[in-house]
This record gives C-alpha cells, structure tokens and sequence, in this order.
C-alpha cells in the first residue's frame, strides 16, 4: 500500500498508553460508553468486540503470545480509530467528500495482489497493525478520505504541512462536536486528534492484560 495512503492510520494508531475495558464513561454520567462524540455513544461492547476479534486472530497464530505482548495498548488503539472516524466522517461530510465502496476495494485488491494474495495479506495487517480481515476495509477507507479531506482542503498528505492542514480541520471538528471520553481510557487531545495517556497509578500492566483478555460478556 502506498506511504501515503499508510498516513491518516499511523496518525491515528500513535497512542501513550493502554487503560482497561471498564463500563463508565467519565463520572458515569454515560454509563456503558467508553466514549462520547457529538451526542453519539461509542458502546463498551462494540469497543470490547473488535479487541476480542484481533486477540482471537492472534491466538490463532504461530507468534500469538508475541502478538499479544506488542499490542498491550489494543484497547485504547481501538477506541481512538473508533473516535477518530466519526470526526473524519463529520468533517468529510462538511467538506462534500465521500469514498466509494468499490474504491476501497479497488485499493484492497490491489494490496493483496502487492503482498503475494490474501492470506499473505491478511496476516501481514494482523501482525504489523493489530487489524482482522474484517477491519482492514474500514482502516483503508479512513486513509482514502483522509487523503480525500486533505485535498479538498487544497493540502497534499505526502508533506508535512498538508497532514497539518487536514488535521487543523480535524481539530475543529473535534471542538465543534465535542469529544467525552472514559477517563480510564485517556483523555481527548483535540490538537492532536488522538487519546492521551490514562494517568492512573494504580492500573498495572498486568491488570491492562487480564481485563483485556476477558471474554465481551464478561
């Protein structure tokens, strides 16, 4: 896949730490979010149930303990693409910008023809992004209207100033919307556009591991 295309992902990955799956957003003021954009609720489970997708593909792998061990910040990644996305939707929508279905798939097709075909992909995503064959779509189509975003904003994701450019839009979208999340998950930095680091002393990287490794209905 081309670098540039790669951008508005490693972007929006970039995480300080992992938090557990717990069931309370801020003072539990949204019970059973993890976060809250724009009015709209990111439910606990949808969160737990793309972590539990990727911990079981894992497993299913010859290096799923190391798998594992490198992905401890699962849960907070997974909750920051799932927040990053309706902000990049909204501002997308603002800006007239849309992605097609088949040009995400053009986009796949092309990768996995890249990577040798789809097994070889697909284990390729799972390994180097934490992403399931199911959640490689939606990772391709956030780059693809990223770079759609940037360019309607006349700014080019291959430099510097036009990732700033479209995250600039971004940031206001953000402020516009309102982002509430968890604090056991981190915090929302609006300039960044991405979850800080939950500051809780008290949660080990054992309990980050053992609370993330229980099954969705637990």
């Amino acid at each position: 896949m081309h670098r540039r295309r790669r951008t508005a992902l490693s972007l929006s990955v970039a995480l300080l730490a992992a938090a557990p799956l717990l069931t309370a957003c801020g003072g539990d003021s949204h019970p059973g979010a993890a976060a809250v954009v724009g009015g709209q609720r990111i439910e606990v489970s949808a969160l737990q149930a793309e972590v539990q997708d990727v911990r079981s593909a894992q497993r299913s792998t010859p290096d799923a303990d190391q798998l594992i061990k490198n992905t401890g910040q699962l849960g907070q990644a997974k909750l920051n693409n799932m927040i990053f996305d309706r902000i990049l939707q909204r501002s997308a929508d603002d800006a007239g910008v849309k992605v097609s279905r088949k040009e995400v798939q053009t986009i796949r097709e092309q990768a996995v023809a890249g990577s040798g075909g789809e097994r070889q992909f697909v284990d390729t995503q799972l390994q180097q992004r934490a992403l399931t064959s199911d959640q490689i779509d939606t990772a391709i189509r956030r780059e693809v209207l990223f770079d759609k975003l940037a360019k309607a904003l006349g700014a080019d994701t291959s430099t510097p100033q036009g990732v700033q450019t479209a995250l600039a839009d971004l940031t206001a979208t953000s402020k516009k919307l309102g982002v509430d999340v968890n604090p056991r998950y981190g915090s929302w930095d609006e300039r960044e556009v991405r979850l800080t680091e939950a500051k809780q002393s008290w949660i080990t990287q054992i309990t980050r591991e053992a609370t993330e490794e229980q099954p969705t209905g637990a």
